[in-house]
């Protein structure tokens, strides 16, 4: 008789055949709820090393998966889905400081043969290996519903200690040094074996060295600079570059973390080409697009502060893009895209919606950034919340005022609905000599979700309607923390999952 190999590794994207087989086989409590490939691929792709499977003759026999999150953006009373931050575990930081266990399982066919204390000692040497101070999760208590009906979860987890009762889950936690933390309910929807509570775990790494932070490396209480730029025909380039430094300058003398440009903002230097017809015009204005993100990196480091630049039209290939930049502080800059176009743009000026949406890390938090009509359709916006988004930013262009009011309005809406700040910046004035750019209507605002820690009427800050002019505002990232978790609703956490998903299909 051949003796079995047993190997314990990290998993990979091609093990996911074999690695449903296996969840199938030990998810019989919650038969349809195991990870799908997308999920598997994207833990595999943001955290490889903390991904681990035992294979026995080519066989998955058991898995654990984890992330890593920084603990203090967190309390004790939290959900799995607060954790794990959707299906793209947007919560994944490589600057946590704690390693959370998302899953383990063995399949049934191998229990018995301490592959779980395998898989929890590798858990702790890469703990120890990141100087992690714990690794910490929600461990299931799925022998409760037995005793439910004659003991509390406190008494049921007292006579598991004292090994009066056997809990599959619990009882082999403990044996490997792990502590209780608190007792969460509602922790795992649809657990009925444990009847929805959790067990929060926690294993200290008694090698820790907290690292010496010298500077604040996230900001809780951030400054937003937004520009109501006025549309006004330039001499040339530089004499618009100089208007740009204007307010960059001027805006972070007072410290500004962020300042943000309207959507097409440079379009007075479509009067070059006022003799072409639109769609010309609007190529012929997208030649400066690459002129003006060296310069937005140049300003953005020499003045110490992150540029949302707006908006400039973009040639790629074949088709005309609406674009913007965020460029960094640190010199790096990321591109983001106007995905919804309204029939004016199409039909002329040809342009095409783009393709991708994302949030953005930055050294204050999470962003995101939406062009103008983008923020008029509620799904982006909640993708980017489930992603962490705190801040979201709305360079816009409007002509008239209902225009503007749609904009204002959806902006509004967005804040409440996704418990964040959104930052809105547009254009005033005219351009009598550039095509289908003529009039400009803008009030530009920073708005708030709505509740007691937040303004009344949502409204942090907001300009003077048509008038060109900077507006700054200080919002406090802690506050929406405090709304996600303690808020007189909680739009984010009450959403019914069990009636309706919103998926990014690309």
């Amino acid at each position: 008789m051949e003796t079995p190999t047993i190997e314990l590794r990290n998993l990979k994207v091609q093990d996911y055949k074999e690695l449903k087989v296996s969840m199938i086989k030990s998810y019989s409590g919650m038969p349809d709820d195991y990870w799908s490939a997308a999920e598997i691929k994207t833990l595999v792709k943001k955290f490889p090393d903390g991904q681990f499977c035992i294979v026995i003759d080519n066989k998955i026999a058991g898995c654990a998966l984890s992330i890593i999150v920084d603990y203090d953006k967190f309390d004790d009373n939290h959900t799995y889905e607060d954790i794990i931050g959707g299906e793209n575990f947007s919560n994944h930081t490589k600057n946590g400081d704690v390693l959370y266990g998302i899953d383990v399982f063995i399949h049934p066919e191998y229990r018995g043969r301490r592959l779980g204390r395998r898989l929890y000692e590798a858990r702790k040497e890469l703990c120890e290996q990141l100087n992690l101070k714990s690794i910490i999760f929600g461990g299931r208590i799925p022998n409760f519903a037995k005793y439910a009906k004659e003991l509390t979860p406190k008494k049921y987890i007292d006579k598991v200690k004292l090994q009066e009762i056997h809990d599959p889950v619990l009882s082999f936690q403990l044996s490997n040094d792990f502590h209780v933390k608190k007792v969460i309910k509602g922790y795992l929807s649809g657990d009925h074996e444990s009847k929805e509570y959790a067990v929060l775990m926690e294993w200290n790494n008694i090698y820790y060295t907290k690292p010496q932070k010298l500077i604040e490396s996230t900001k809780t209480v951030v400054r937003l600079g937004l520009v109501q730029w006025q549309m006004r025909l330039f001499k040339n380039f530089d004499a618009l570059v100089s208007q740009i430094e204007f307010f960059v300058d001027a805006v972070s003398d007072y410290q500004s973390d962020f300042i943000l440009f309207p959507e097409l903002f440079n379009a007075p230097l479509m009067a070059e080409f006022n003799h072409l017809n639109e769609a010309e015009a609007i190529r012929g204005l997208s030649t400066y697009t690459d002129k003006l993100l060296e310069t937005f990196i140049d300003f953005a480091i020499t003045y110490n502060i992150n540029i949302i630049t707006g908006s400039m039209p973009q040639v790629i290939g074949e088709h005309m893009y609406n674009v913007g930049f965020l460029c960094r502080r640190d010199g790096s800059y990321e591109r983001y895209e106007k995905l919804h176009i309204t029939p004016a743009e199409e039909s002329a000026w040809g342009m095409k919606g783009g393709t991708k949406l994302q949030t953005f890390d930055t050294d204050c938090g999470k962003i995101g950034v939406l062009i103008c009509y983008d923020v008029e359709f509620p799904e982006l916006p909640r993708l980017l919340a489930e992603e962490g988004m705190n801040i979201l930013f709305v360079p816009f262009m409007t002509d008239t005022q209902n225009g503007y009011s749609r904009v204002r309005i959806c902006a509004q809406s967005r804040a409440v609905e996704n418990e964040c700040y959104v930052a809105i910046a547009g254009s005033v004035g005219n351009l009598p000599k550039v095509n289908n750019m003529d009039i400009q209507y803008s009030q530009s605002a920073v708005l708030t979700p709505s509740d007691f820690a937040f303004p009344v009427n949502g409204v942090k800050a907001e300009a003077t309607p048509n008038t060109e002019s900077t507006l700054l505002a200080d919002v406090d990232l802690d506050l929406l923390k405090e709304l996600h978790n303690f808020g007189s609703v909680r739009n984010l956490k009450d959403r019914r999952k069990d009636l309706y998903s919103i998926k990014l299909k690309k």
